[in-house]
């Protein structure tokens, strides 16, 4: 079933509060339906406040972390603040969870930078006492990462069940999860390194991503056409020689010049021209959710006003 295009922004910081509310007004007046932070140590704002701000800045605007990390807040906590975030937009919070992988912020933390495996278990775990939490109003679980009993779900959030949840990934794992459990996923090059090195870019071809749907297709079932899927773009250009930017695009991944057309991160073209090709990799791929970031969100709009909602 092919959805309706919409659109997101994602940004991470402001000199001031008053900056931070002007762009998330203007992210809302360009027609974006989501304002994403990302969910970092580094130079960045605090995801829970950055998205409360937004949130009530804007009458429309959804806001989300795109993802929050697991490990870095108990899940009960970030239920707690998810719920009232939520009751407090009228259901505007789109929630992104994942099981961490930029092992730098780890190191600064201090947090244990687990395996993959124990990292994932203890997202799954972590989802499941949020999703009590949200549905039943009360939680229990005898995990091996949690043990919950009998948790209060209080405030319950103003999205029945709780907020949209989006689980991103690379990996076979984890988008079955997502297949599973989320009601959008976000299809990523692989992370895993822990760092943004050459094996992500090379698990960027559009034939790695066709792979990933596939999992996300045979873990989903029946559910398949109640997913949105989304992407995040990591290069979008816009020019009148489309040819000569994925010439210059290529090598930085590894790849020849007709692999990195295919690439789904990136974009390049005049409007109409990107515009063609987000259609062209929704019949492909199944992405109507596409994600830029701020540097681009202003030319992008004129892309945004032709394919929003169509």
């Amino acid at each position: 079933m092919t959805k309706p295009f919409r659109f997101a922004v994602q940004t991470s910081t402001a000199e001031s509060g008053k900056a931070w509310r002007e762009k998330a007004r203007k992210i809302e007046g360009l027609g974006y339906s989501t304002m994403f932070i990302p969910d970092h140590f580094d130079d960045q704002w605090a995801p829970i406040v950055g998205m409360t701000v937004a949130a009530e800045a804007t009458d429309r605007l959804n806001v989300g972390a795109l993802v929050f990390d697991n490990d870095y807040r108990h899940p009960i906590v970030l239920a707690k603040e998810i719920a009232t975030l939520d009751l407090a937009s009228e259901g505007r919070v789109e929630f992104g969870l994942g099981a961490g992988w930029l092992k730098s912020d780890y190191d600064a933390s201090g947090i244990a930078y687990d395996s993959p495996g124990t990292r994932i278990d203890r997202m799954v775990e972590g989802l499941a006492v949020m999703k009590q939490l949200w549905r039943d109003g009360s939680a229990t679980l005898d995990g091996k990462h949690y043990s919950i009993a009998g948790a209060n779900g209080y405030p319950r959030p103003a999205s029945s069940g709780g907020p949209k949840i989006v689980i991103g990934g690379g990996g076979k794992r984890v988008l079955s999860i997502a297949a599973r459990e989320a009601d959008i996923i976000g299809v990523n090059p692989n992370l895993s390194a822990g760092y943004v090195g050459p094996e992500v870019a090379q698990s960027a071809k559009g034939e790695r991503y066709r792979e990933r749907l596939q999992w996300i297709k045979d873990a989903a079932g029946d559910r398949f056409d109640d997913i949105e899927l989304q992407c995040l773009t990591f290069m979008v250009q816009f020019t009148d020689d489309s040819a000569a930017a994925y010439e210059q695009l290529a090598p930085l991944f590894g790849l020849t010049p007709d692999e990195a057309r295919d690439v789904p991160i990136a974009l390049a073209g005049t409007f109409d021209e990107i515009a063609e090709t987000l259609q062209r990799r929704r019949e492909q791929y199944g992405f109507s959710y596409v994600v830029v970031h701020e540097p681009e969100m202003e030319q992008f709009a004129e892309v945004v006003a032709k394919l929003a909602g169509t």
